[in-house]
């Protein structure tokens, strides 16, 4: 608001008289300026006024419309078949939980680890018994994985120094810092016992791995006529010894494959058509196209009239055309139509690849329509603007835009010093100071008054310095940022919108820009804006100036 503040000091002015009255050196050339000024106007009208202001219907408006529309259900389909993936992926990893990991119990607060020498090879025997009993326990269709009609094996490696004595009595050890791995293949069909050449020397183990696959088809989607999936689960059930504190936590990891089913057939119920999806998918790339290349239109005509422009302030007043100025011929909302229209469109060919299973990378998809549809709905609100009640929100935000980045700069500062501090001094204290991300979102919590009393509370009282030192810590974060960083901020906004709003109840042109469009009265149905009129504002200009100075004289008189 300083630059549009001293803007509006520079050209404030107690003259009455009209934009030629102070510059008559530049009446022989008026006749020149006025299609300038009249194609700028048009270029800020509405819709609606540019409909009667040439007659043009507003195609443009229009294609949002129905892009916002069947963009929409774009993702309303995308999303309810991406729920069902992601469903049969989770209640997947859950199963395999229960069935290969020992007296597995769901939601327990202490890890899953185990603690003894007979634990870890009972866990590691147990797990291949479950895979090779597989067919009789499970309730779903899972299968082994075969490749030229043979079943893939299961593999169980151990991760392991090469070499390593260790003597805590003595407080003395030698370890050779190199990794070695050894691997045991078991198969399906029970030949022999699994671990019988299997030894793990704890004082060395790093970890132990099993890995194995399993294949499986997600039939729910029958139900909703989309032709089922079949899923490569590659299974990896890690026993981490790296720390070497007696205690092995256990891990099973998931890493899934979509692949096309080779061979399929389906009765009683008519699978849709991919076709017509694709259709649907294609139909709004080529809408998106449409969008881009009637924005980047807009933008090109935007960039073309302020060179006109600043060219114009060159030639009549030898200056420069100030950025404000100039920034009001590109369009935010252009801009954000065209980078919705791109991700919406690369969003779209990734989804065309999914449904004809080329591609089944659900995840970088969803990022690109998610965030290309939400752009679109962003861009609702410059419709909503065209209304004076509505547009205050847009006014406001536009304004304090440029205040509020340099503020946010100015309090992260801040915000990052504690980030630092509290993870370097309170980490090893307080489970949320763990790591730099987990501190972020505790202080940004604490900004918010969300979760404060516990975040007191769960300080270990181990170091009575540290305790000390947290409190003082918390209670200075705390009154900073909400008592004092934050009620600027409020207030920066609130000041905007008062300058704003009283902008809006004076009338007056606050920019340079504003000020010369204002001379030009010419309504929109007035026809002066018509390609195949001849006639220009020019001369009611003129008319409304002479008028406005025999007024004048006479009151004098």
């Amino acid at each position: 608001m300083e630059e549009s503040g001293d803007l509006y000091d520079v050209h404030e002015t107690n003259d009455p008289s009209s934009w030629e009255d102070q510059h008559p050196q530049c009446l022989q050339d008026v006749a020149k300026v006025e299609p300038l000024r009249r194609k700028i106007k048009y270029y800020f009208m509405n819709p609606c006024e540019k409909y009667h202001a040439r007659g043009r219907k507003p195609w443009k408006l229009i294609l949002q419309i129905i892009k916002i529309a069947i963009i929409t259900i774009q993702l309303v389909l995308f999303g309810l078949s991406n729920q069902m993936v992601v469903t049969f992926k989770d209640e997947n990893l859950m199963t395999f939980k229960h069935l290969f990991l020992k007296d597995y119990v769901d939601g327990g607060i202490d890890p899953y680890a185990v603690y003894r020498q007979a634990d870890v090879y009972d866990h590691i025997e147990y797990v291949i018994q479950q895979y090779r009993l597989l067919h009789n326990i499970t309730v779903g269709n899972h299968e082994y994985e075969k490749k030229d009609s043979v079943y893939t094996p299961l593999l169980v490696c151990q991760d392991f120094y090469r070499n390593g004595t260790i003597y805590p009595s003595n407080e003395t050890f030698e370890v050779d810092a190199h990794v070695d791995t050894e691997c045991l293949r078991v198969y399906p069909q029970p030949v022999h016992e699994a671990l019988q050449y299997f030894k793990l020397d704890f004082i060395r183990l790093i970890s132990v791995k099993i890995t194995f696959v399993l294949k499986a088809i997600n039939l729910q989607t029958v139900r909703h006529r989309e032709l089922p999936d079949c899923y490569d689960f590659t299974l990896i059930i890690t026993f981490n010894n790296q720390a070497h504190s007696g205690q092995i936590k256990v891990d099973l990891e998931n890493k899934v494959d979509i692949n096309e089913c080779r061979e399929w057939k389906v009765t009683g119920a008519y699978g849709r058509s991919i076709y017509l999806t694709v259709l649907f998918d294609c139909l709004i790339i080529i809408m998106c196209i449409i969008s881009f290349a009637l924005c980047t239109r807009s933008v090109i005509t935007g960039i073309q009239l302020q060179l006109e422009y600043s060219h114009y302030c060159r030639k009549h007043f030898g200056k420069e055309l100030l950025w404000s100025d100039k920034l009001e011929f590109v369009s935010g909302w252009y801009i954000l139509i065209i980078v919705s229209d791109t991700l919406t469109i690369i969003g779209s060919v990734l989804k065309i690849e999914i449904q004809t299973k080329v591609l089944t990378s659900y995840d970088v998809c969803s990022i690109f329509l998610g965030t290309g549809t939400m752009f679109v709905w962003m861009g609702v609100i410059r419709y909503m603007g065209y209304f004076k009640k509505y547009n205050i929100l847009i006014l406001t935000l536009r304004a304090a835009f440029p205040n509020v980045i340099r503020f946010i700069c100015c309090a992260g500062i801040i915000y990052l010093s504690y980030c630092f501090c509290g993870w370097i001094v309170l980490g090893p204290y307080h489970e949320k100071f763990r790591t730099l991300n987990t501190v972020s979102e505790c202080l940004f919590s604490l900004i918010n008054g969300d979760d404060m009393f516990p975040t007191f509370k769960n300080m270990k009282q181990k170091n009575s310095l540290v305790w000390m030192f947290s409190r003082v810590y918390l209670y200075t974060f705390v009154s900073l940022f909400i008592y004092m960083i934050l009620s600027l901020f409020i207030t920066l906004i609130t000041d905007t919108y008062d300058t704003i709003k009283q902008q809006q109840q004076s009338g007056t042109p606050t920019s340079e820009l504003q000020k010369f469009l204002s001379e030009c009265k010419d309504l929109p149905n007035s026809g002066a804006y018509r390609l195949d009129k001849n006639n220009s504002c020019f001369l009611n200009c003129f008319i409304n100036r002479k008028y406005r100075t025999q007024e004048r004289l006479t009151s004098e008189a």
